[in-house]
């Protein structure tokens, strides 16, 4: 990497960024783009999501790069839908598209997806990258980091670093530049009242109280992370910080050991904002792949994009999953033939709160879809699971009726080897059936993880998964990067206790044994 100067960051720079025309909704047809990394949906022409793809892809490629992860692309690839402008973002995330989202990333056991708006101008009189590539960019380094650096990271790096990649952009040789400055966090840098270092480092982005110190929270975390990668004075200190914390040690104390004193950290900081900032380049230009393929939606697929969005993006809110599905209902009976449409009614019946749910008209909508398409992964997946829930309400023994419930699942799995999806619903229906999972079932979970391990919910079940097998120091390691994970919900600190609760038991249980046999000697 080489080293270029950067002028100082300047609050003239916070003006308004201007949108390109959109094509009309009624106009609009959705696209597909796969690439090595990606699926890419939008309505935008072929030639704007040509250049979208290649651009996200070629990001992908750099980091791949930096962080010398060797394959060139993911079996697992992860879905990215570009919606027209942030406030459809912010109206899918939250329902109201008024709130300050203009891009998410989100997984859970059906997978993890993105979101973003469209290519906006990248001038409009902010410096820098378009807003909508920063966004995504962002969203995307979250995904990178969980899936490839698979360690504990806490809560201000977690998002200083997806800020720090969020600005790589290419010059016209194809050299990525490396650590922009995020001009958008301008103005809660220099005009909002500071956070200081001792508290970015222990608090969590959540603990802020207001949306004008999560901007304070999200600035100082990135330039933190900035100034520990391009201050020759810090050296090494955020790899031993880093390196300590994954090796147990407190964090307050990995913090101290690492950075000494915290009140000359935040002075340096302070100093640091107030500089000019320099940036790298690749020494190489980073290569444009040629594997893009871009492919119109059929008109089944084209009329279901949006239900899917409102469906995804209603769980857990009640009212706006009943008016999804209802919706749902609607155009499945105006569409019956639509295998895609039918889907997205069962699984919205499945999303429902258990006393509203119809598992009848769930089960024929699924009978549909696998009638057209037999070998239909997530319909055979949530044909399995449907069954393995009706099983456990009636309370059944019979060890064949659960072998027979799981077929669906296992056929999807021959389907897509590569989708972890049916490999963890395959391990779960043996905790649904409350029996020890299988060497087998084991074993597709470990898959699962190794295809999604940014999966919290994976997580999780493989760190007791390896807990049950007495391996405590990789379930630990596991767990802490839930806990540390700004996005967890606090599920973190819970399975911390819980697998020292374990390992406690079965430590006792041991030493136990041992003095009984030395008692009989």
């Amino acid at each position: 990497m080489r080293g270029r100067k950067m002028k100082r960051v300047g609050l003239g720079l916070l003006a308004g960024i201007a949108m390109i025309g959109m094509t009309s909704a009624a106009e609009a047809k959705w696209l597909r783009a796969d690439t090595d990394s990606f699926i890419i949906y939008s309505e935008s022409n072929e030639k704007s999501l040509r250049e979208f793809a290649q651009n996200l892809q070629r990001f992908d490629t750099t980091l791949r790069l930096l962080f010398k992860v060797e394959t060139p692309g993911e079996e697992s690839k992860l879905p990215i839908y570009l919606v027209p402008a942030a406030p459809d973002v912010a109206e899918l995330a939250t329902g109201s598209r008024s709130a300050s989202i203009a891009g998410f990333y989100r997984q859970d056991r059906d997978g993890s997806f993105a979101m973003s708006f469209r290519q906006n101008s990248g001038g409009g009189g902010v410096a820098g990258t378009s807003a909508a590539q920063q966004v995504l960019f962002h969203e995307y380094s979250h995904h990178f980091m969980k899936r490839h650096l698979r360690a504990a990271f806490p809560a201000w790096l977690i998002e200083g670093f997806a800020e720090y990649y969020s600005t790589v952009d290419f010059d016209k040789q194809g050299h990525a530049m490396i650590g922009q400055p995020v001009y958008r966090r301008a103005y809660g840098l220099l005009a909002m009242p500071k956070i200081p270092a001792e508290r970015l480092l222990f608090e969590q982005p959540g603990a802020m109280r207001n949306s004008g110190q999560i901007d304070v929270y999200y600035g100082r975390a990135w330039i933190l992370t900035h100034m520990l990668f391009h201050n020759a004075a810090r050296g090494d200190q955020i790899n031993a910080y880093s390196n300590a914390i994954n090796a147990g040690t407190e964090p307050k104390q990995a913090a101290a050991d690492a950075f000494g004193d915290l009140a000359l950290l935040d002075k340096d900081l302070n100093r640091y904002i107030q500089g000019k900032l320099s940036y790298r380049t690749t020494r190489d230009a980073v290569p444009v792949s040629p594997n893009i393929k871009i492919t119109p939606l059929s008109t089944d697929e084209d009329a279901v994009i949006m239900p899917r969005l409102e469906r995804l993006n209603a769980r857990g809110d009640a009212a706006r999953l009943t008016k999804a599905r209802d919706t749902l209902r609607k155009l499945a009976a105006a569409q019956p033939a639509n295998a895609d449409v039918q889907f997205e009614l069962a699984a919205a019946e499945w999303d429902m709160a258990r006393d509203v749910r119809d598992l009848a008209a769930m089960r024929a909508a699924l009978d549909k879809v696998l009638a057209a398409k037999p070998d239909h992964v997530r319909a055979n997946v949530l044909l399995g699971r449907l069954n393995l829930y009706q099983l456990r309400e009636k309370g059944e023994d019979d060890a064949a009726a659960w072998r027979e419930a799981r077929k669906p699942i296992q056929l999807a799995n021959r389907t897509d080897p590569d989708d972890a999806v049916p490999l963890y619903a395959y391990f779960d229906s043996f905790l649904a059936e409350g029996k020890r999972p299988s060497e087998m079932a084991i074993k597709a979970l470990e898959r699962a993880f190794v295809l999604t391990p940014e999966n919290i919910e994976m997580r999780v079940a493989y760190a007791f998964a390896l807990a049950n097998q007495n391996e405590f120091d990789r379930a630990v390691r596991l767990a802490r990067t839930v806990a540390f994970d700004p996005h967890d919900n606090g599920r973190g600190e819970a399975m911390l206790a819980r697998l020292e609760a374990m390992k406690a038991r079965r430590t006792g249980a041991s030493q136990e044994a041992v003095t009984d046999e030395d008692a009989d000697d």
